[in-house]
Order: C-alpha cells, then structure tokens, then sequence
C-alpha cells in the first residue's frame, strides 16, 4: 500500500510530473476525464464524494467515476488511499467493486477514482420491493447473496483491510442479478493501523462495540454488519433503528437482550452499563422470535445469531461463517 500512495501523491504533488500510463510496482493507471463522457449521477459516497457512471469514448466501457467535492489536498490524500484500499481489496475478489485506474481533470489537475460499473445498490432494490408491495426475497437467494459477501469480506480481511461500513447502500447488484459487490472504501483501514480507532459508519449497522467506544475494535465490525445486512434482506427492512449512539445500542438490546458477566464481560465496565437506558430493554434474546422458523430455518438462524452477536469474541467471522452447514447447498 506504501508504494501506491507514494506514486499517487507525487501526482497530487506535482501535476506536471508525466506519470507512466501504469507504475509498475502500485499497478495503478493515471488517464484522463476527457477519455470519458458522463451520462449520469449514481449517488453519493464518503466524504461528499459524488458518483457518476460515465462511457469511455474509446472502447464504449461504461465505468463508474468517483470524485470529491472538495479539492484540498487532504480530500484527494484521502480518495488516494480509498484507491489503494479498494486495490488490495479486490485483487483477486469478484465481490468487491474492481478498481480500475485514476482519471485527472485536465483544467483543475484533480483526480478521480475509475471503477466497475455494476448495477443498483441492494439498498434501492429493498426499497422498490417494498414500495412495490413485494415480499422480502426467499430463503434461497438469502443464502447466495449471503455467501457472496461473507466470501468477499473474508478475502478483504485476509488483506487485512476492514470496510467500516457495510451496509446495504453499499453493496452493489448486477443488471443480471447474480452477483453483489461490496463499494465504497471511503471509510476503510488497514488492519496494522494502529489504535485507538474512532467509531464510524452508518448508525444503524454499527457493531456494539464501536458504538460503546471501544477504541481497538477489529475486522468483526464488518461481520457484525453483514448480519444486519441479512436481517434486512429477510424482513425487507433494518432491524436495528434509532437517531443516536445510546438508542441504537438499547435497540439492539431489545432484540438480543443486555449483555452481562457471562455473555461479554467487558460490557459492565461501560459508561453505557450504568446508564438508566439499560433498564427499559428488555432482558431476554428475542431473535428467534423476530426471525421464526417460517422465515428462516434453523441452519440459516444459526448464521444469523452467529454474526449478530454482541459480544465480538464470540461473533462469527466471515471465514467461520463460511464453513457453517447452511451454504454446504451452495
């Protein structure tokens, strides 16, 4: 990662440096926006990142473009170092968006992010199901969807990349709805980062232990947001809602009941244990009850309990989920 962020700062250093078409070591191409013409905007991304799927005028590629608002050195420090994580990320991962090159602006010498175009966030196809008045998808394509991504995580964390931000507005579905991918590294690290880490992401998919503050949290964060992500694919809908930190942990404790001495000891030490919020959830795991066997069987459950769980040490992997008897039928 060192050598693709030392030759892509030298571009942002110094725009007038004539870049090889591709660095040999980072093996990151440095073209141009207008080998590109933009059709549309996709959405927006971290740090006020704008999204656009554009055709290159050369060979008709449709690719996806990101960019930044802001144009400081810092804003294209961090789209620099999104690049190299996506890089590693995907290397090798049909899960995870392919990063392809840099473009810069001729007029402003800024650079953008070129990438995969893939299709319609999972996030936006939940939405046009439910306005629709359709069901949640069936078990079936639960688990494929399910094992994609867990398969994609697993071989980020062997890159000793942590997303950070999982959530079903980052995950992208082809046009011919087989295959998702992970997007948006904007907020990802690297796991020899050293901590403390600061709590980030999108509230509603934040693991509890981020959320408590734990300042040395790990790649089980991302783990813990793809059960919510299945949560969501099986009920159509996010489990665990609120506006703030403190809501949001009462309300994955009134699903999963309050952790104590034997299912995560370190919860008591937390300002949050000693606070009256604690007193009005309710006590007992409730999963089951949300997801019955009509929704879920038993093997599928068993995956879904083992990522929603609150206590990190016991929390599944992506590697040890992989291995559980519910996608033996994969």
């Amino acid at each position: 990662m060192a050598a693709c962020v030392q030759a892509a700062a030298t571009a942002v250093r110094d725009p007038s440096a004539v870049l090889p078409t591709r660095n040999n070591r980072a093996g990151i191409a440095i073209g141009t926006t207008d080998d590109y013409e933009e059709t549309c905007c996709l959405g927006m991304g971290a740090f006020g990142a704008i999204v656009v799927k554009a055709r290159h005028r050369s060979t008709g590629q449709t690719v996806a473009i990101k960019r930044l608002a802001a144009a400081d050195f810092c804003s294209q420090m961090k789209l620099l170092r999104e690049a190299c994580l996506l890089e590693e990320s995907g290397r090798d991962n049909p899960f995870v968006v392919g990063f392809h090159s840099f473009a810069r602006n001729p007029a402003t010498m800024d650079l953008s992010l070129v990438m995969e175009c893939v299709g319609p966030s999972l996030h936006d196809l939940l939405h046009q199901h439910r306005c629709a008045g359709m069901p949640p998808p069936p078990e079936a394509i639960v688990r494929t969807v399910m094992w994609q991504l867990l398969t994609g995580a697993k071989k980020m964390h062997d890159a000793h990349v942590v997303h950070r931000d999982i959530k079903t507005a980052n995950i992208l579905v082809s046009d011919d709805n087989i295959t998702v991918k992970i997007c948006d590294f904007g907020l990802a690290m690297r796991m020899d980062a050293s901590p403390p880490y600061k709590p980030v992401g999108t509230l509603w998919y934040m693991a509890p232990e981020m959320l408590l503050g734990k300042p040395d949290y790990d790649a089980l964060v991302d783990t813990w947001s793809l059960g919510c992500v299945m949560a969501e694919l099986i009920n159509g809908s996010p489990l665990f809602v609120h506006t703030n930190a403190a809501g949001q942990l009462a309300a994955i404790f009134d699903v999963l009941g309050v952790p104590d001495e034997t299912t995560w000891p370190w919860f008591s030490s937390t300002p949050f244990a000693t606070q009256v919020q604690v007193i009005y959830v309710k006590r007992r795991n409730l999963l089951r009850e949300v997801f019955p066997k009509t929704k879920l069987s038993e093997e599928g459950f068993q995956v879904l309990s083992g990522l929603l769980t609150c206590n990190p040490d016991k929390r599944l992997t992506a590697a040890a989920a992989l291995k559980h008897p519910w996608f033996t039928k994969m």
